[in-house]
């Protein structure tokens, strides 16, 4: 039987900050990076996944995947992979480790890197896309490989089974639909804050010429500016597509409804993230404030009981769960039933590298067997750092393609590995690296 031999994990890094490409309000100088795990096994097959942050600390987040990933090595395959619940419970069962955590920051941002790698494995042993794989479990062993643990009072075994055990007679139907005409996405490549009003028109006409139907900008480091910038987004988009606003985590609740209201002349969807992520009720007293306008939150949603939190609450019209900061699959299915439950549509963040060729598997999984809807969903895409991915996601007018190749689409070329690992990848080694880090 083959057995888990050896796992990398490296930090890697992509100087975005020289373009400005992933700036906003909280987060103006970002480098891309990925803490990236490599499962190698003596019988060939290899899985790969990763987590996403932006710079510095990468490193504190390698060691702990490092860490974390540990207690893999020297394992039958066969075992790891035929009970996908039982590993992620073995790994998370580390109390030393959980302590640093529990369930949130370096840690389970570590787990996450680590088990989508062993989901990743699992998918190209079945010879599945990821989504193909979760598609295809009975309800039964799906529920039993989600984490649902602090949800028993909105969320029991029995309820996530019949939710699925519904939606498996029309699988086919609404895959053979995404076959045809891909999973919907909106671009946040046109709004990063630090472009300037000519390169925003530009980004902005060649989104609506791509095909796009909603637009989102980021906002909150200067009212004016936004208005401006608001206005000029409007005059390239029309208002017959939809455009959104994200602030980053930077406002507190009541500068957040001000803002906001001062913005509801350009008829946004949604502001998403404009308080912190942790605040529950702070995004319960935005919603009802700036209503119409739609609250939308998640990509620091640290884990499935702050998701519970803000179902009950009412605090969010949209879930942004993100493929990376949520404890992988295991704790995502959790979350996707409980939005199913809670009438909350899900639309996953993908403002990272790899994280749009991780979500397009997410939210097609959703649709096919969950929610069974596309009614208010739309996934994020962001044109960046594809070209690194050896599975990139294609999205062609407005949408992703089904993903068709084995596995979670997360390995990275092995050349770009090694030109971006840092400190010691070839680009960040030259002087040009090493300035561009300062």
């Amino acid at each position: 039987m083959p057995r888990i031999t050896t796992i990398d994990v490296t930090d890697v890094r992509f100087p975005t900050s020289l373009s400005m490409d992933g700036s906003d309000a909280m987060n103006k100088d970002g480098d891309y990076s990925a803490t990236y795990v490599a499962i190698r096994t003596d019988g060939g097959l290899a899985g790969f996944g990763f987590t996403f942050t932006i710079g510095r600390g990468n490193d504190v987040c390698t060691l702990a995947a490092q860490r974390r990933a540990e207690p893999l090595v020297g394992r039958d395959v066969d075992e790891v992979i035929g009970d996908l619940g039982a590993t992620y419970r073995d790994l998370k069962s580390d109390s030393q480790m959980r302590w640093l955590g529990p369930d949130k920051g370096v840690e389970h941002l570590a787990l996450a890197a680590v088990m989508n790698a062993v989901w990743d494995l699992a998918a190209r042993a079945a010879g599945k896309p990821l989504w193909r794989l979760l598609v295809d479990m009975t309800p039964e062993e799906l529920v039993d490989t989600a984490d649902l643990t602090y949800l028993s009072d909105v969320l029991t075994r029995e309820q996530a089974i019949a939710m699925l055990e519904e939606m498996r007679p029309t699988h086919e139907e609404r895959i053979a639909e995404l076959e045809q005409t891909g999973y919907p996405c909106y671009t946040t490549s046109a709004g990063w804050l630090g472009y300037s009003d000519d390169k925003l028109r530009r980004l902005c006409a060649e989104a609506v010429a791509s095909g796009y139907g909603h637009i989102k900008l980021k906002v909150g480091a200067d009212l004016e500016d936004d208005i401006r910038r608001c206005r000029i987004a409007r005059e390239e988009i029309g208002w017959d597509r939809h455009l959104m606003i994200d602030a980053n985590q930077v406002w507190d609740v009541p500068q957040a409804i001000e803002w906001v209201k001062a913005l509801a002349e350009f008829k946004p969807l949604w502001i998403e993230e404009p308080t912190s992520p942790d605040d529950v009720l702070g995004h319960a007293a935005v919603r009802k404030a700036v209503a119409p306008i739609g609250v939308a939150t998640g990509e620091h949603g640290m884990n499935r009981v702050l998701f519970k939190q803000m179902f009950q609450a009412e605090a969010i019209d949209f879930c942004q769960l993100d493929s990376a900061r949520l404890a992988s699959i295991n704790e995502i299915v959790s979350v996707y039933l409980m939005a199913k439950k809670f009438g909350v549509p899900v639309c996953p963040h993908a403002g990272g590298v790899g994280l749009c060729e991780l979500v397009q598997h997410l939210s097609v999984f959703d649709y096919v067997a969950v929610s069974g809807s596309l009614e208010n969903r739309v996934t994020e895409f962001v044109d960046h750092l594809h070209e690194h991915f050896t599975d990139p996601c294609i999205v062609e007018n407005g949408a992703y393609r089904l993903p068709s190749r084995p596995g979670y689409s997360a390995e990275m070329h092995a050349a770009s590995v090694a030109e971006y690992a840092y400190p010691d990848g070839a680009y960040w080694a030259t002087r040009h690296g090493a300035v561009a880090a300062v």
